[in-house]
């Protein structure tokens, strides 16, 4: 429980949702205020979360934290939502798990790569909602992600090349 996590957590106390969470050290400051408990392992808070929302940095120890393994600890209703980075998750895994009702769903916001192909199976999928994942702190630059954003998903529905597609240098 981070600086953002627990800001997520304070919203989710809000909602009066048991809040879980995992770490590499317990918050006990952080946890009281927001009446959440500590997991110490992954394992046990897969197995009792209905949502599991990962917001980790990406770093060696973090690439592939999700992976296989993982989603079949997480409950058939469960849901994964990731907002941290896309290689945290393993994407091959998690089209698996979605495919066969391993977990019920997914909602990410970044995906590796990004964004991701056209005809990437995780766009296919109706358990699964992808947002862009963007951050700023002006209007003006809102505004014109925004417009470019739009102007894609025209190009999109019209079968035309996408103005703004990323592609790899």
């Amino acid at each position: 429980m981070g600086k953002i996590g627990y800001k997520i957590a304070q919203r989710a106390k809000a909602f009066e949702m048991k809040i879980l969470y995992h770490n590499r050290s317990q918050r006990l400051e952080e946890e009281k205020s927001v009446g959440a408990t500590y997991c110490e392992n992954l394992a046990d808070l897969l197995k009792q979360s209905d949502y599991v929302m990962l917001v980790v940095n990406l770093t060696p120890q973090t690439e592939k934290l999700i992976g296989k393994r993982e989603l079949k600890l997480m409950k058939p209703s469960g849901t994964l939502i990731n907002v941290s980075r896309g290689p945290v998750v393993d994407q091959d895994a998690l089209v698996e798990a979605l495919q066969e009702g391993v977990i019920k769903a997914a909602a990410l916001d970044v995906t590796y790569p990004e964004p991701l192909p056209r005809d990437h199976p995780l766009l296919k999928l109706s358990n699964v909602v992808i947002s862009p994942h963007m951050g700023t702190s002006t209007r003006d630059s809102l505004r014109a992600m925004m417009e470019e954003m739009v102007q894609s998903m025209v190009d999109a529905v019209n079968s035309r090349p996408i103005s703004y597609e990323v592609t790899d240098i």
